[in-house]
């Protein structure tokens, strides 16, 4: 049944909304949130070819980000981050970090989520001095919990990953961890509603 013919709810504020009008926005909500990973995995190839001045294109580097991460052992919801961490770049540009923890919020643990949205700061350690920026922004995070575990990620899987000749397990490798992960929120606003949608 495509989108046009499909039930619709019949309000046309929500203030005059039914029940049987948010019984059939929460089955398509449930139907259109399982599509969520390969909608994930499109965009992801958005990146393919994008190299933006780097040594490989940001779909390499995502990819190489996550097998330096796997190789070295850690879980699937670790890799996946890792997977994502700059998917943001084609949408948020002066944000791209902001944009992947969005994404994954729901899914992922607190310590994840704050990695990844601030490894933009973190790996400015490399490069912002360069840039006339101060190479040592992160240190203003450094009572937080994750701070060693951010350092941890932008030094041994995202800095190191751009390497044309380096290990590049391809998307199809990660695409069952990445199902996993995003298969059912841990923290959402809409979690009590879990058994309708």
């Amino acid at each position: 049944m495509s989108q046009a013919t499909a039930e619709h709810a019949t309000f046309t504020h929500m203030k005059d909304g039914t029940k049987e009008d948010w019984q059939i926005i929460a089955k398509n909500f449930g139907e259109f949130a399982r599509g969520l990973p390969d909608r994930i995995m499109d965009h992801l190839m958005l990146l393919k070819g994008d190299f933006g001045g780097f040594p490989v294109d940001r779909l390499t580097h995502c990819l190489q980000t996550a097998t330096l991460a796997h190789r070295d052992g850690k879980d699937d919801e670790y890799v996946v981050c890792a997977l994502l961490h700059d998917i943001g770049d084609t949408l948020g540009s002066y944000n791209h970090a902001d944009v992947a923890a969005v994404l994954l919020e729901p899914f992922v643990s607190e310590a994840n989520h704050w990695m990844v949205k601030h490894h933009a700061i973190f790996q400015g350690y490399y490069f912002f001095h360069y840039l006339g920026m101060d190479r040592d922004l992160r240190n203003q995070y450094k009572d937080s919990p994750h701070f060693m575990r951010t350092i941890e990620f932008v030094s041994k899987y995202d800095s190191p990953a751009f390497d044309p000749d380096g290990e590049t397990l391809p998307l199809s490798y990660f695409e069952p961890m990445l199902r996993k992960v995003f298969a059912k929120p841990v923290r959402s606003l809409y979690k009590e509603a879990e058994g309708v949608m």
